[in-house]
């Protein structure tokens, strides 16, 4: 015990902030590791499980209610060994144990509690405990205690069912024998989305309703090969409810992790980066595809919110902010009406009045939340006197942890809305992330999974390879350096040594020979981020399109022939895989610009053809480098004499070549200007 604090634990050595966040509880903690197993088999006890992440509400409730509690502590130090596990640390502990939870409940989310054997096989799970019980939810004294009860007078009627459950679970990690083509799974997928969405204020649930951008990102797509005017619809009716809710940050910028109910209004406030991330991509889609500034503006947005608050010095970028402030949630984002009265005059606040929403009795507990109601623009100024006026508030908890795997998702999407805007200051931002993280590959060329303040780096897991192998990609074309395809083509095949299993035709969350949990984890259902494996089968798909490689085509062809029985299972459960589906199923066009780098005309050419929506073409800018010969083999004996070429190429033939640019710009259907 030290001066500060009148209980440490065993987390008190941990980087991890959430982990760090319960070293002080009474609850004598372990993190998740063989000393605290081995003292469960000496000790005959068995084990409280819990796991959560530091911006998540109902974690800290929890711990407010429950394991900061002397008696709920004195309860589980008696007879359990309680663990503690942050699912950003280790998402392989979360999904095996989210499954249980799943199959076990129907339902799960976070915190997530599991009482277990030493030897790690769950008996018992569920989410949000209180310390008592109440209006029919069982408290986590009684629970306890009950366990406790059959724990030491008939362990074998306790322990029944965590066989059954284990081997349900093992079992579901299968094929199913049902199969389809990817012509009627994209079919499927978008009849499930259509059936399912929102038609008066977007998305695809009643309430709470998530982003989803993986299913935005599909619809635009979709609309593009059937020239589906529904699907476009569906995409940006959701895009602008979202955009005009509370969800979205008008002061500040961002959006936060998903609303409440069914307008977008009222938010749950903690801002999640792969959320910000994914947005950020879907808005940048939009405005390639149908040019309206009102996406510009979100773009803008978004960007200026993560360059400003997430970004670290060394260029990666933060997990995320809390929703709650001073142990209140929202009290950071939300303006009483006498704030606002104070801080403006009659006018500024009339106008807050008529396109905010805001109202002296309020939106969210006699605050407000500002949501566009009007549809109208402008009053910048006011929001940026309002910013000021917040900025001096007590900022959210921010978890200053660096994941790979979220850091490639923003790579990605500022690759993007470098493109479509002009901005170029977003492509830069991206790239100092990039080299961030490369420069903390090992010798091998191995990705870490979790980088925080100089601590000892957590193991990458398939989504870490994949999303971020996925961003270099992306760097890539938004930059035309080579080294970033090199790098990219690299980690894409350290992904396949270590994730890619040859006999089942399937990716695994984590490394072979990893027997730490009773089931090895497979990251396969597209969620608030698309999965580990639609992101493998995505970059697999994008890798040989642009290169040209038969080893990366034949992987890809595998991938897809296994993983296309469990995705016919529940299309809307994988849309992220379905997209990949779309993206080759339709008449495919490569378009290669030859020229050097210092060439202005033919590199605004290729970035004018780069700010356009072509989800069914790849571009490639050839400067005749020895790199780029590299790089591109099938390329390599391209010696043109003329100072600018280029080629288009549909359905497996390729065109004379064009060597004046405005005739090449309207060969492609744009404009010479």
């Amino acid at each position: 015990m030290n001066r500060e604090h009148k209980y440490t634990n065993h987390l008190i050595g941990e980087a991890s902030p959430y982990l760090l966040q319960h070293a002080h509880n009474p609850v004598d903690w372990y993190p998740w590791g063989e000393e605290a197993f081995q003292k469960a088999r000496e000790e005959d006890k068995p084990v409280f499980l819990s796991i959560g992440y530091s911006t998540c509400h109902w974690c800290h409730v929890m711990a407010h209610e429950s394991f900061e509690d002397r008696e709920v502590a004195a309860l589980l130090n008696e007879g359990f060994v309680s663990v503690k596990v942050d699912r950003e640390k280790r998402p392989d502990i979360d999904e095996v144990y989210m499954s249980v939870c799943q199959a076990l409940t129907g339902g799960g989310g976070w915190p997530l509690s599991i009482f277990m054997t030493a030897d790690k096989k769950p008996f018992f799970a569920g989410t949000y405990y209180p310390k008592r019980g109440a209006y029919g939810r069982i408290g986590l004294i009684e629970l306890g205690q009950n366990i406790l009860r059959l724990w030491h007078t008939d362990r074998e009627t306790l322990l029944k069912n965590s066989d059954a459950i284990i081997q349900h679970i093992k079992s579901d990690s299968g094929d199913s024998a049902e199969t389809q083509n990817a012509k009627e799974l994209i079919r499927r997928c978008h009849e499930g989305l259509k059936a399912s969405f929102d038609r008066e204020y977007g998305g695809f649930s009643i309430s709470p309703k998530f982003p989803a951008s993986h299913n935005i990102l599909f619809l635009l797509m979709y609309a593009k090969a059937y020239q589906d005017q529904g699907a476009l619809h569906m995409a940006e009716h959701t895009l602008q409810m979202m955009y005009r809710g509370g969800i979205f940050d008008h002061v500040g910028g961002g959006f936060s992790r998903y609303a409440t109910d069914r307008e977008w209004l009222i938010p749950h406030f903690e801002k999640m980066l792969y959320d910000n991330a994914m947005l950020l991509l879907a808005f940048s889609e939009a405005l390639a595809y149908t040019e309206k500034p009102e996406y510009k503006t979100v773009i803008d947005s978004i960007a200026r919110y993560v360059l400003r608050d997430m970004q670290a010095e060394n260029g990666g970028f933060f997990s995320a902010e809390d929703a709650d402030s001073q142990g209140e949630e929202g009290r950071f984002y939300a303006f009483s009406y006498d704030e606002l009265q104070a801080l403006l005059n009659k006018e500024e606040l009339r106008f807050l009045e008529t396109e905010y929403g805001i109202s002296r009795q309020g939106n969210f507990d006699g605050k407000n939340i500002l949501h566009r109601t009007n549809g109208g623009r402008g009053g910048e100024d006011i929001l940026r006197k309002l910013y000021d006026y917040r900025d001096k508030r007590v900022r959210p908890f921010k978890d200053t942890k660096v994941s790979v795997s979220w850091n490639g998702l923003l790579i990605q999407a500022l690759c993007r809305a470098g493109e479509v805007t002009g901005n170029r200051a977003y492509i830069n931002s991206a790239k100092r992330a990039a080299d961030f993280i490369l420069k903390q590959t090992d010798d091998c060329g191995e990705l870490f999974g979790i980088y925080k303040d100089g601590a000892q780096a957590s193991t990458a897991f398939l989504a870490d390879y994949a999303n971020f192998a996925t961003g270099l990609l992306s760097l890539f074309e938004a930059s035309t350096d080579v080294s970033c395809l090199h790098a990219a083509q690299a980690l894409a095949g350290r992904m396949v040594q270590l994730f890619w299993d040859e006999g089942e035709r399937r990716f695994y969350m984590t490394r072979e020979g990893d027997d730490e949990l009773f089931v090895r984890p497979r990251d396969e259902y597209d969620g608030a981020m698309p999965s580990g494996n639609s992101r493998a089968i995505g970059l697999l798909g994008r890798l040989k399109e642009l290169t040209g490689d038969e080893q990366f085509k034949e992987l890809f062809n595998q991938a897809v022939n296994g993983f296309m029985p469990t995705a016919a299972r529940k299309p809307m459960a994988h849309v992220h895989f379905v997209s990949s589906l779309l993206q080759q199923s339709r008449p495919h066009r490569q378009i290669i610009i030859s020229a050097d780098r210092e060439h202005t005309e033919a590199m605004e050419a290729y970035r004018h053809l780069l700010s356009e929506y072509l989800p069914f073409t790849t571009l490639i800018y050839f400067d005749r480098s020895d790199k780029a010969r590299k790089a591109f083999p099938l390329l390599a004996d391209m010696n043109e004499t003329q100072p600018f070429a280029a080629y288009i190429c549909e359905n497996f033939a390729c065109q004379s070549p064009v060597y004046d640019i405005r005739a090449f710009l309207k060969k492609c259907g744009l404009s010479g200007d």
